[in-house]
């Protein structure tokens, strides 16, 4: 293959960084994390927690249950259940095994337990500061920038722990994404010894598809799977949407299963993955394409994402049911040409859905952009597409995703505000 030795094991490690599990929707479980790690420091059970989160963290976990509470839903729930009964050697699975007796002490120590819930002002938009306090003893955990990474920990005002972020245009210690773009990617996914990335794909593919079929089972959240289901038929295309939507519907309403995640997001991980896997049961696919379909899916959403950030006014379901667009177009003999302009054709189309926060909504939305990555497709194979000075369309596929990229990292951010002052009822 072209592509230099650097660039491919860059890819591989991208894929083991973004592709990881979690149990929850990942907000609420970076609280839980960022408390029992507090708890840890501390020493012992808080007697009163301070909480200070970013408007992005607090918009997505207002209103999504946290998995294991028995329905609880909100900051201080997530935070009790990551201090009471938390493993936070599992990071994003930190409350993935709590017994009925931890579930009643989660909610005794809600009512019993002072917290403190205010807005970082600063910094970045995955901001997460805890503070916990004994009789004698306070311990801070401070996470930033992603749902893991925390830069600061201390005890009775001791640092014990700091990591200098890096300014945004500085190396991070991630993998490099600075050769991400369509081109890579396809041929990256078309000539890489699958050896190297199966295991990653195979659990995607089993943890996604069994919360998608779970939430079509089962009554979760508003049932827009099922909806889809009962109301248009079983086709692929519609079955693609409805397992998709309903793993978000499970998730959301608080499902105990896990999910593997795509650039920090569960709902974005079923959103790449499900349409693609649904796709390829329909046509017979041997597992080998379905896993170079996977790569395709799974890298170009990263790609559209690492220009935005993880958290946004723009919805992440939006460059995941693009991306699944893509996968599928490669399921059906798609290659370079073909993905492009699926890709441009689906984001000219649902680029202005904005995120309003984890919720029950966030399944309609998943619906809506796989739709629009289907028909990404459809159109091109039809010879029909979006020209460079359609709307937002510039002339490249790259050219296009810079453009989004602006919107989602620049353009919304008041946009952003103005929907975090509307869920936090402040005028």
């Amino acid at each position: 293959m072209s592509l230099n030795k650097e660039i491919y094991d860059s890819f591989i490690d991208i894929l083991k960084e973004e592709l990881v599990p979690a149990f929850g929707c990942t907000e609420p479980i970076a609280i839980a994390y960022c408390a029992a790690k507090a708890r840890d420091v501390l020493g012992c059970i808080p007697e009163k927690v301070e909480i200070k989160a970013s408007g992005n963290v607090i918009k997505n976990v207002k209103s999504v249950v946290v998995p294991n509470t028995d329905g609880l839903k909100g900051i201080p729930a997530a935070a009790a259940a990551g201090i009471v009964a938390g493993d936070s050697s599992k990071k994003l699975e930190v409350i993935s095994e709590v017994s009925n007796e931890k579930r009643t002490e989660i909610k005794e120590y809600l009512q019993n337990t002072p917290f403190n819930i205010s807005p970082v002002l600063d910094g970045d938009k995955l901001e997460i500061r805890i503070t916990v306090y004994s009789q004698n003893n306070s311990a801070t955990v401070h996470i930033s920038r992603n749902h893991c990474n925390i830069v600061e920990i201390s005890k009775d005002n001791e640092i014990l722990y700091r990591e200098k972020l890096p300014a945004y245009n500085e190396k991070s210690k991630q993998a490099d994404r600075s050769h991400l773009s369509v081109k890579n990617i396809v041929e990256f996914a078309e000539t890489v010894d699958l050896n190297c990335v199966k295991d990653i794909l195979k659990r995607q593919i089993d943890y996604n598809y069994k919360i998608a079929v779970e939430g079509l089972k089962n009554d979760w959240g508003a049932n827009i799977g099922k909806i889809l289901v009962k109301t248009y038929g079983e086709n692929v295309k519609i079955m693609s949407k409805a397992l998709a939507a309903a793993g978000s519907d499970a998730r959301m309403g608080g499902c105990e299963l896990p999910v593997v995640i795509n650039s920090g997001s569960g709902n974005q991980g079923i959103t790449v993955s499900v349409p693609v896997i649904t796709y390829a049961k329909h046509l017979n696919s041997s597992e080998d394409k379905l896993y170079r379909a996977l790569l395709i899916s799974n890298l170009i959403a990263i790609h559209i994402k690492n220009g935005i950030g993880p958290l946004s006014a723009f919805c992440g379901a939006v460059s995941a049911g693009c991306a699944a667009g893509c996968g599928i177009a490669y399921l059906y003999g798609g290659h370079e040409k073909e993905i492009d302009h699926t890709l441009v054709n689906s984001l000219a189309t649902v680029s202005g859905i904005f995120c309003d926060g984890a919720k029950a909504s966030c399944a309609a939305k998943i619906a809506s952009s796989v739709e629009a990555g289907i028909l990404g497709y459809v159109m091109y194979m039809n010879g029909q597409q979006f020209y460079a000075d359609d709307g937002i369309v510039s002339k490249g596929v790259e050219n296009t995703i810079k453009n989004v990229c602006r919107l989602g990292a620049n353009a919304m951010n008041e946009t952003d505000e103005e929907i975090i002052r509307i869920m936090t009822q402040c005028d």
